[in-house]
C-alpha cells in the first residue's frame, strides 16, 4: 500500500478553495488544479509499504493526537515549490493554530523513525496543494503576477475546523491517484 497521513479539508471549506483555484486559473491557465476530493494538508508521506504496517500506523496516529483537541487553521497566502517565482506546485499556506500542526507533525515524524520508516527531513511547511504546473520551460511568476496572487488571498476566509488526523492510501487509477481513508483518529 502507498500510505500518507493528512488532515482532510471538510466539505464546507472546499468552496473557498475552489474560488481560490478559479481565480488562480484565470491568472495561470496552464495550471492543473487539484481536484476537490484531493484537497488536504499532508503531515507525512510514507510511500509504498506492506499492508501489515497499517495497524502500527494507526497506533502512531493515536499517539500523535494524544491530548490535542480540535483546532482551527485559516488559508492565508499562496506560495510555491520549489519557490513562488519558479513554481512546479502552487499551494495555500495557513495561519492560526499552526503550533498544534507542528506538534502533531513532530510526533508523527518521531513515530516513523521509531518504526524505522523513511521520514522526510525537509523543513515542514504546512500547506494545501491547489495546483501543479508541468509546462516546460520553467514557469515564471513575476512581481505583477505575484501581486495578483496576493489579491486573491486578501479575502476573509472561513477558518477550517480540524477534528481528526487520517491515514490514507493512494491508489493508482487511470494515470492519476485515488485517495482512500484507512483510519481516522479524532482529536479530543
Amino acid at each position: 500500500m502507498r500510505f500518507f497521513i493528512a488532515l482532510e479539508i471538510p466539505e464546507e471549506n472546499k468552496p473557498q478553495f475552489q474560488a481560490i483555484q478559479n481565480s488562480l486559473h484565470t491568472l495561470i491557465p496552464q495550471a492543473r488544479l487539484t481536484t476537490p476530493d484531493k484537497i488536504h494538508l499532508t503531515l507525512a508521506f510514507i510511500g509504498e509499504q506492506s499492508d501489515h504496517l497499517r495497524e502500527n500506523l494507526c497506533l502512531l496516529l493515536k499517539e500523535a493526537a494524544k491530548e490535542i483537541g480540535p483546532f482551527e487553521i485559516t488559508p492565508a497566502y499562496i506560495d510555491g515549490f520549489p519557490n513562488i517565482h519558479h513554481p512546479k506546485i502552487l499551494w495555500v499556506g495557513v495561519k492560526d493554530d499552526i503550533d498544534k500542526l507542528y506538534m502533531i507533525h513532530e510526533r508523527i515524524h518521531d513515530g516513523l523513525e521509531y518504526l524505522k520508516l523513511p521520514a522526510d527531513e525537509r523543513r515542514f511547511i504546512p500547506h494545501i496543494t491547489i495546483a501543479k504546473i508541468n509546462n516546460p520551460p520553467p514557469f515564471l511568476i513575476d512581481r505583477n503576477l505575484e501581486r495578483n496572487l496576493e489579491k486573491i488571498m486578501a479575502a476573509n476566509f472561513e477558518p477550517i475546523q480540524i477534528v481528526s488526523i487520517k491515514l490514507f492510501e493512494s491508489v493508482p487509477e487511470g494515470g492519476l491517484h485515488k485517495h482512500n481513508t484507512l483510519a481516522e483518529i479524532k482529536l479530543v
